[in-house]
């Protein structure tokens, strides 16, 4: 959740821009301050300041490689792409190979494809 001063100051300062398919919601400055760029931020929807819930398009807007805040359903999305998804670590859905103790804690037995290594 946005803290106190974030709220004030996006009371104070800011314009609303828009939102994206997460909830997220993003600002700028409402004028630019002479000889720098408009400020830009997002508050999360949720309450949780996480940046990896960002997704790709926003976050260049964010950080200010496209001018224009991107529309939802303009982006040209490729066959190779997977939707974005937030950073699960820490988490009950984060991934979590073969034999870890959260997994169940059993590997499949070595198949006998190496051999161990024993100094001479």
């Amino acid at each position: 959740m946005a803290n106190a001063i974030t709220r004030v100051i996006t009371w104070l300062r800011g314009e609303r821009v828009g939102e994206d398919a997460l909830g997220n919601v993003y600002y700028q400055d409402r004028k630019a301050t002479p000889g720098q760029r408009r400020r830009r931020w997002v508050i999360y929807k949720g309450g949780q300041d996480e940046a990896s819930r960002v997704p790709p398009e926003h976050h260049a807007w964010l950080h200010y490689t496209m001018d224009a805040f991107p529309a939802p359903g303009n982006r040209q999305k490729y066959a190779w792409e997977r939707d974005h998804l937030a950073n699960t670590t820490g988490s009950a859905e984060a991934y979590r190979p073969p034999g870890h103790t959260l997994a169940g804690g059993h590997r499949a037995a070595a198949t006998g494809d190496y051999q161990a290594w024993t100094p001479e």
